[in-house]
This record gives C-alpha cells, structure tokens and sequence, in this order.
C-alpha cells in the first residue's frame, strides 16, 4: 500500500495499540530521498531525520486542522497525521489524499472497516471515502510468551475451541510461560502485534459508493482474503509468540 504515490492508509485500534508505532515504521520503510514528508503529531514521539515535523499546540492555535491546511500550502508528497478525530481534521485529509498526497493517520474503530464507518459518521461523503481510502489496518498489541519459562500446557476448552475456528486444526496444548526472573514471574516478556489489513478492491469501493453495511462489507473484505485480528493472533499462537488468552482478551470478533 506504501508504493502508491497518493491516497489515504488509516491505522486504527485502542490507545495503547501501537498506531503511532506503526505509522513511525510506515514513515521509516519509505524512500525519503528527494521526497517532501511532513507530519503533525500531538505530540511529537519521534524525531526523524531529514522530515518536517510539527507539533499540535492549542494555545498557539495549531490544531490537527489548522496545521494540516498550513503543511498542504507547503506542497508535500508524503503526510503523516497523528489522529484523525474531528470532521473538519477528516475532510481535509480526504481532499490531500485526492490531490495528489499520499496521507496516513490512524483513527479510534475497533477493527478495519469501523474505520470506514467513523469516516461516514464525521461526515465524508461514501464516493470520497471510496475515492481516497487504499487500504486500512486494524491492530492490538498482545504480550509475547517468555522464552526462558515457555512450556506446552493443556489449554481451557474455551480457547482449544477459537483455534480450531481460526486454523482449522485441533489443539489441546499450547505454549504458555510459567513464570521467571527474566519475566518477573509473568509469564511473559515484550509485546508483538496482531493485524487485520483491509485493501480496498473494487467491489468494496463500489460497496461503499452505493451505501452497503459495514457487516456487507466487512462480509466482502473477508471473501476477498482479509486476515482478521483474531485469525492472525492464533497464527502468532500457532508460532508459539502469544497465548490463546492474549488473543482472545485482545482481538475484536465480529466474525
């Protein structure tokens, strides 16, 4: 999705979920060589070398909108908006993304195409949204398994039942830390992320255009091959990173 010259990339999920995270990994994996990039953030986490960076100050009158409309006057190829969360902040990034920029933001919906819908309530009109949107990504962190107490312990039937859902394959064991010094006695040690990655095809495109449900949709996205949160988050139990309790205290399930 990071190879198209314009449009809009919407990250969604919780506070907490690693958005910001992961538009910083976005921002980084871009070929920044002869490229104008420019980022309003409230506040700022990160600085990158080489890329304008503007800071969200309400005393000084800089909201997302106001510095929005002052970065696309300085005419940019890339830019980054900490949060979408207002109509006026919404519609601008729309027309930057059908104007030639490409736009990544992230927004609060509890999965993919919740976020089409949060659009909708903040006003955009569906054929905008279906014009400006390449694709979204929905995620949550969950905690990794401790590697030095990792062992393979039968799992309550309620979570032997999600992952057979999910891959298809009867389990009753699966690995869980024990507890350590290394983790503090937890069981687990660091965070990784689970995803469901929403590309917009044609069909949804149209969908959105004549006012189909989200569920039509999402309905839709998945026919067309979308990995749920919760489908990736037992894949990551079937590598052995996370447990089948991270995933289901974690993953959104509209499924």
């Amino acid at each position: 999705m990071l190879k198209v010259p314009y449009g809009m990339i919407l990250i969604s999920g919780p506070t907490g979920a690693g958005k910001t995270t992961t538009l910083y990994a976005s921002i980084n994996s871009l070929d920044c060589m002869g490229r104008n990039i420019i980022t309003i953030e409230d506040p700022a986490e990160y600085r990158f070398k080489d890329i304008n960076q503007i800071q969200v100050n309400p005393q000084a009158g800089i909201t997302f909108a106001t510095g929005l409309r002052s970065i696309l006057r300085l005419d940019p190829d890339i830019i980054m908006v900490g949060e979408i969360r207002d109509a006026e902040t919404a519609n601008i990034a729309v027309q930057a993304a059908l104007t030639g920029h490409l736009m990544l933001s992230s927004v609060h919906a509890s999965d993919a195409t919740g976020v089409l819908s949060r659009l909708l309530d903040l006003g955009i009109e569906p054929f905008l949204i279906a014009s400006a949107v390449i694709g979204v990504v929905a995620q949550r962190m969950v905690r990794s398994i401790c590697p030095d107490c990792s062992h393979l312990i039968e799992a309550p039937v309620v979570e032997q039942m999600a992952y057979q859902k999910e891959i298809g394959e009867k389990q009753t064991e699966f690995q869980y830390g024990t507890g350590c010094k290394s983790c503090a006695y937890t069981g687990y040690l660091g965070r990784t992320g689970i995803f469901e990655i929403l590309a917009m095809s044609d069909t949804i495109r149209t969908m959105l255009s004549t006012q189909a449900s989200s569920s039509q949709i999402r309905a839709q996205a998945l026919k067309d091959g979308m990995v749920t949160m919760m489908n990736d988050g037992m894949r990551k139990v079937k590598a052995g990173i996370t447990t089948p309790s991270e995933v289901l205290r974690n993953a959104y399930s509209a499924d």
